[in-house]
């Protein structure tokens, strides 16, 4: 009886050892791409803002963008992007990001050092020069 005592103790005591140790689930994809994602990126080591197949990385210098939980920030964007605003993921698998003016972003690549993401731009009606109106498909690649 003492032996049959001792192993219902046991494996009551794994048991619950196993269960209190279970708690860590591994990151979200989300998560996982958030931590790529945060910080601030910049268009240095041959980053390029590109539209519609043309190289306008010129007429955005000193272009950053950078992300926080839930928030970003930009410096010289022009038209493309507010200076401050909040985002969001648009689906489960981290692949777009919906800001809070409605636009969509595509993640293209996103690494720990390179951000590449595309989204479609339908001008400001600015200026006929001014390029940072100009309508088009952007890609964009930034790196930290």
């Amino acid at each position: 009886m003492k032996a049959l005592y001792k192993y219902l103790i046991a494996i009551l005591v794994l048991s619950v050892g196993l269960s209190c140790g279970g708690d860590d689930a591994p990151p979200s994809v989300q998560e996982q791409a958030f931590e790529r994602l945060s910080g601030a990126w910049d268009l240095t080591q041959g980053g390029s803002i590109v539209v519609d197949g043309v190289d306008a990385s010129l007429n955005y210098p000193g272009f950053t963008l950078s992300f926080t939980d839930g928030a970003f920030n930009t410096t010289n964007a022009g038209d493309l992007f507010d200076a401050t605003g909040t985002w969001e993921w648009a689906d489960t698998d981290a692949g777009t990001i919906q800001l809070g003016d409605g636009k969509l972003i595509t993640i293209i690549n996103l690494t720990e050092t390179e951000f590449e993401f595309s989204f479609q731009f339908n001008g400001t009606g600015g200026q006929a020069n001014d390029i940072d109106g100009t309508a088009g498909n952007y890609v964009i690649t930034v790196n930290k």
